[in-house]
Formats: C-alpha cells, structure tokens, sequence
C-alpha cells in the first residue's frame, strides 16, 4: 500500500484542468492529488453503437489532460469498470484521505453518488463535491414563494438579478498545480479495451468569440456558420460555463440567454425527475400517438419528403449536430406530423448527438410535443414549407444534405400531406385534453 495519504480529484463532466471548481478546492486541500477519471461501465453498456463519437471525444480529452498533468510528473489514472468496485479498489492501493469532484445532476449519476458518499461513510473518507456545471444551481432561483420557476421568461429575469462577478469568476487553478502527486506517467486505456473503436466524426473547436456579435441576428438561418458549436464542450466541461457567462456579458444576450436555458432545464429536471420519462404536463400522457415504426424510420434516416426536416436528420446522423432552428422542425414534424411520441425522438437524439444533455433534451422535445414547461401549445404546428422560405429560402441548407432533393425521380414523396396531418394532429391532442377537462 502507497503509505502517502492523498486526496483524489474524481473528473467526471469537467474535463479540463483550469477554472475547475471541485479540482481548485481539492489541490487546495493540504494533500497531495492523484487525478482520476472512470469509464462507467454502466453508462457505456447502454451505447448502441461501438463508434460512438461520445466516447471517442472523452478519451480524446482525456489525453490531452494526460499530457497536460505530464509537466507537473503527474497522470491521470483511468480506469474501466463499475464505479463502486473501482473505488473499493483503490482505497486498498492507496490511503484516501479525502475525494473531490463536481456535483453531476442526471438521475443515474445522484443515485451512484449517494450510493458511493455511503460507502466513504463507512471508511472514514470525506467525499466533497462542489458546483461546476451550471450558474445556479435547481434552489437557487426560486420564486418568492420559494417555488421553482417553470416559465422561463421570469426565471432569465430572476437569474440576471441575481448574476454577480463571484458567479462567473475564474478559479485559479494553475496556482496550485505543483500539488498533484507526483506518479509514474500512465497511457489512457485504449477504446479497444473497453470494445469501442474510434469515431471518425470531426469535432468542433473551442472557438466561439467570433460569432457573438451578429449571433441573435444570425443563428436561425442554418446555411451559415452562426453558431458557436461550443455546446459538445460545454456537455463534457473541457471549457467552463463561468468563462463564456462572462465572455458574453455585453456582446451578446440573444447568446447569454441560450446559456440560461441550460440552466433553466437543469432546475426543471431537478424539480420534476419524472418529467425525464412521462410528460411533465401529466395530461398528454393521454395521447393516442401513431408510433408508426416505418415512418419512424423514415424520419431518422432523412426521407420524409420534406427537405428541412430530411436535411436536419443527415446532418445530425453525418456529424452529430444539428442545428437548433432545425432540432425545432425536425421534433415537431414527429410528434405533431407523424404522431410518434416524444421519447422515440428523444431517444434518437439522445443515441445521435455529440452535445446530449438529458435535462436540455427532454426539455427541447417536451416543448415541441405540448408537453412540457414554457411549452409551444398543441395547436402551434411548425410547418416545414413555411420554415424553408424563413430560414433556408435559397435551399443552401437543403442542398448541402439533401442534394437530390429537386430531382423528382429521387427524391421521395412527402410521406404525408401537411393540411392532414395538422388536422389530424389537432383532433388527436383536443381528445385526449378533453379527457382532463
């Protein structure tokens, strides 16, 4: 057993050595710091797909940081497995006298938590965790009756009075670098070893600066390069929410506001867990949906006939982003066009996006559904035609990802007439509302 008692800064969905709150706190602790991260395997069990680009971009990061601890004769240890075992493990290896890390607020990731701030009970290990994620966190801005908001237009006003300096300050983390343990220099465990292969996807850079200015001009039209990309950095926290907070103070609301939603549906799935798999309105639960499996095929693969919405799903399937504009259409063409429940959308996004976040996910396809807070109500029905001739007139969009589109001979028909379907929507949503009435 390593004799040196040390502290261990647990890395989850903070992927970067600087302006890390829980890492500040732990190198700041007096111990010496064994850096670590853990492939959960009860997270990756459940990927569908062996290239997942999720995947490939932690261990990517991971790297780096690995190079990065390098200067200091440190390492990241990574490990593989399930976390409860591997932490069972390591307090065996080593005398851990303390455990860092940063508050992660998906269901799955609070049980395993609890269930782990158990175990370091049981051991005499104080187990630490600080805000890193978000701004504020689910209690912080309530309704003076102390009740959490669920429209988000008096949440963003609340949430900017209470914005001050200390909340998007930077932590000096570098200060305190020397403070890592000093460890033999280890390879990150290959993706092979735990049965994944790498993923060709590019991935976005870091860069975002450039598109403030004209962003709220800007970000509907998805022919043009009018947003920042930056969310898959923001998901895995190789860059912090407290930086771009600041960055965008005066340069951009329309930008800032985009970040205050993340934060918004952090405090709804928070307050409403339920929400991550029913209908936060608990009466379109009542909805009689389609769930064609065809068509559901269809509209994943980009061949419904409606250019927009097929250009959308190639994007999201060719690179693992889609344009948020298009997220809009695209969900609101399957619940509302195709009656197919929200959750089989939500999955889909969930298997495809670089930039998954349960909370912002769930959120975004309630609110096209009818369903959920701050929603678009039932009988707002976003026709795909009339979104073409807004935001992609000149078909640039449509051409990139749907080249064949006016060619009659290879293009499909619409899989279904935009006036009946809307129709048929209507009457299915009143029905099952009338039920509540």
């Amino acid at each position: 057993m390593n004799k040196l008692p040390i502290t261990i800064f647990w890395f989850r969905r903070d992927l970067r050595l600087n302006n890390n709150s829980g890492l500040y706190q732990a190198l700041k602790s007096g111990l010496k710091v064994l850096p670590l991260f853990i492939f959960d395997k009860n997270i990756l069990s459940k990927l569908e797909d062996k290239d997942d680009a999720r995947v490939t971009f932690i261990h990517q990061q991971l790297e780096r940081m690995n190079e990065e601890l390098k200067v200091f004769n440190s390492s990241l240890l990574v490990k593989y497995g399930n976390p409860n075992e591997i932490w069972e493990q390591l307090i065996q290896e080593y005398d851990v006298k303390e455990v860092y890390t940063n508050h992660d607020y998906e269901p799955y990731a609070k049980e395993r938590d609890g269930k782990i701030q158990q175990f370091f009970n049981t051991k005499g290990i104080e187990f630490k965790t600080y805000k890193d994620q978000c701004i504020f966190e689910a209690g912080e801005v309530l309704k003076d009756d102390g009740k959490p908001y669920v429209v988000f237009t008096p949440y963003k006003r609340r949430w900017l009075d209470k914005l001050k300096p200390i909340h998007y300050e930077a932590y000096p983390t570098e200060k305190y670098f020397s403070n890592f343990l000093e460890k033999e220099y280890l390879s990150v465990i290959s993706l092979k070893t735990m049965d994944f292969e790498k993923s060709l996807l590019v991935f976005p850079d870091q860069s975002y600066q450039n598109i403030l200015q004209n962003y709220g001009i800007d970000r509907d039209f998805p022919s043009k390069e009018a947003t920042s990309q930056i969310s898959v950095h923001l998901r895995f926290g190789t860059i912090s929410i407290r930086d771009l907070v600041k960055n965008s103070l005066g340069k951009s609301e329309v930008w800032l506001s985009e970040l205050i939603w993340r934060d918004f549906y952090f405090s709804i799935l928070a307050h409403f867990p339920h929400s991550a798999k029913s209908s936060f309105r608990k009466e379109y639960d009542l909805i009689k949906w389609r769930n064609n499996k065809d068509e559901f095929k269809a509209w994943c693969e980009g061949k419904t006939g409606y250019p927009i919405v097929d250009a959308g799903m190639r994007q999201l399937n060719a690179t693992g982003f889609m344009h948020n504009r298009i997220r809009m259409v695209v969900a609101s063409f399957l619940t509302k066009h195709l009656l197919i429940d929200w959750r089989w959308g939500e999955r889909y996004f969930a298997r495809k996006l670089l930039d998954f976040e349960l909370s912002s996910n769930v959120g975004g396809w309630q609110w096209a559904a009818g369903s959920g807070v701050d929603a678009a109500p039932y009988f707002r029905i976003f026709n795909p035609y009339e979104q073409e001739k807004k935001f992609d007139k000149e078909f640039r969009y449509i051409k990139k990802w749907v080249p064949e589109f006016s060619d009659p001979f290879k293009y499909p028909k619409p899989i279904v007439d935009h006036k009946f379907a809307r129709e048929r929507c209507l009457a299915t949503y009143k029905e099952a509302l009338s039920q509540n009435s």
